[in-house]
């Protein structure tokens, strides 16, 4: 096999393995177990004979899978339950009921989706207990609009808080205030039953009151922050006027906060996070290493602008091949993470897509770079890709084709643009979801043409150097 084409085997080998270390089965079984009548979660024991009946619910991209491990240990106690997960991201399941809904987009499906979950988790007894499955995208899954405000309403903000470049943390905080079960708010309407939640995070930090927007953890912005992110975006003209006076009328006590550390809903409760990004990272880190390449992980809590991100990684990849730092060629660079992007064109395309066009470009005709950029759930964006692969040769060769990367990176068109070249990474639901992974493998002493006939060589150096 040729050095480049190792390259870009090597990465998928590479994704795969930080896929399979987050896998939500695996994940569960980890840190939950039973024996008989005694249930294990982390460093609790919870005794079945307690309780009269046993349910699951849950919200997210894997909450299928994380159903069917948990009917692996509790198939004959389960009193039924209900999940909801993305479009084409169900499963299986015997004793739990899976709805599929809108993401990123919540829409009408999701809505009768919650109304149902609302109905079930609502009024439970002290012995009951529930056990709420959380992962990636779940925020999105489960509208519940306020009294007052319509789902297209929910729908326009959530389209300019990603449009304009908003994070996570941002968009979810106002998620969770025109909302009926984020922020806390599904573990008040459970109380007094026992609440064990298992999350699969999805965002940097860990931070369980921004996962899925915290749906049963204390909450800890309030209305006044969710105003301030409107402000900050100068969107406070731009959202719809019930929006805005909600949350007016909430800074004025005239509507009730979101449960705050302390409250006594929390006092049955005990979540525990079963897969991070970190994980993901690591597993392909030890994969890289027998693979041949020296491995440094740089961070799975990186956030930013997408291309300003990959003009760092560019840089530290160009570094690694002139001067052995920070790690030895051949190396294998590591990162996780959640990038924005903010919109400028009308194309098609997703976070990770864009980082491999936006490293493409930066990375032109340097010999022996090459990168995978992908979403742990198996999609990116709007897409049916979980992201892309580039090397040195990107540019030059989708040039040759007659289409141009810095364009297409103008118009946030990445889609077509690795689509062309059959570069897009196309898994399909993973049935897990924590953030992105981008691994750079880089190999000193290649050459700069790719696989090319000398006849097509003089081609390759003029596209070289119109990319320039």
């Amino acid at each position: 096999m040729k050095r480049r084409e190792k390259l870009r085997h090597d990465l998928h080998t590479i994704f795969q393995a930080a896929l399979k270390a987050v896998d939500p089965a695996e994940a569960i079984h980890t840190h939950v177990r039973r024996a008989g009548n005694q249930l294990y979660v982390a460093d609790r024991i919870y005794d079945l004979r307690q309780y009269d009946a046993l349910s699951v619910i849950g919200v997210g991209k894997a909450g299928a899978a994380m159903a069917i491990a948990v009917e692996a240990l509790l198939g004959d106690r389960l009193h039924g339950g209900h999940v909801i997960v993305k479009y084409g991201h169900g499963a299986p399941v015997k004793h739990v009921t899976v709805h599929e809904a809108g993401h990123p987009i919540p829409d009408e499906a999701g809505v009768r989706a919650t109304r149902t979950l609302i109905d079930f988790a609502t009024g439970r007894g002290p012995r009951e207990l529930l056990i709420c499955l959380i992962s990636g995208g779940g925020s999105a899954l489960s509208p519940a609009p306020v009294e007052g405000i319509t789902l297209a309403e929910k729908q326009e903000v959530t389209r300019v808080l990603l449009a304009c470049g908003a994070t996570i943390h941002e968009i979810n905080a106002l998620r969770k205030h025109i909302s009926g079960v984020k922020g806390g708010q599904l573990a008040r309407l459970a109380s007094p039953a026992t609440l064990i939640t298992l999350v699969l995070s999805d965002v940097v930090g860990d931070s369980l009151d921004v996962i899925a927007s915290g749906p049963t953890v204390p909450d800890t912005s309030t209305f006044a922050d969710c105003l301030e992110i409107l402000r900050k975006y100068q969107l406070l003209d731009q959202v719809p006027t019930t929006i805005r006076r909600h949350l007016e009328a909430g800074v004025s006590g005239a509507v009730p906060e979101t449960p705050k550390p302390g409250d006594e809903v929390f006092t049955r409760t005990q979540t525990v996070i079963i897969g991070r990004n970190l994980q993901a990272l690591e597993a392909a880190s030890r994969e890289a290493t027998t693979l041949g390449y020296q491995s440094l992980i740089l961070s799975s809590a990186i956030e930013g602008e997408t291309r300003e991100v990959a003009k760092v990684h560019a840089g530290i990849a160009r570094e690694v091949l002139a001067s052995g730092h920070p790690i030895a060629a051949p190396a294998c660079i590591l990162s996780g993470g959640e990038t924005t992007v903010t919109l400028r064109g009308q194309g098609k395309g997703g976070r990770n897509q864009e980082f491999a066009l936006a490293l493409a470009l930066d990375i032109h005709n340097i010999p022996g770079i090459a990168t995978l950029s992908g979403g742990t759930d198996g999609t990116d964006g709007p897409t049916d890709a979980a992201g892309a692969v580039a090397d040195w040769t990107t540019c030059t060769r989708a040039e040759l084709h007659g289409f141009h990367p810095r364009e297409a990176l103008e118009h946030n068109d990445a889609y077509p643009f690795f689509e062309r070249l059959g570069d897009l990474l196309i898994t399909g639901p993973t049935q897990t979801n924590v953030m992105d992974v981008r691994i750079m493998l880089l190999m000193p002493g290649l050459s700069p043409y790719p696989t090319l006939s000398n006849a097509l060589r003089g081609k390759f150096d003029q596209g070289s150097r119109r990319v320039r």
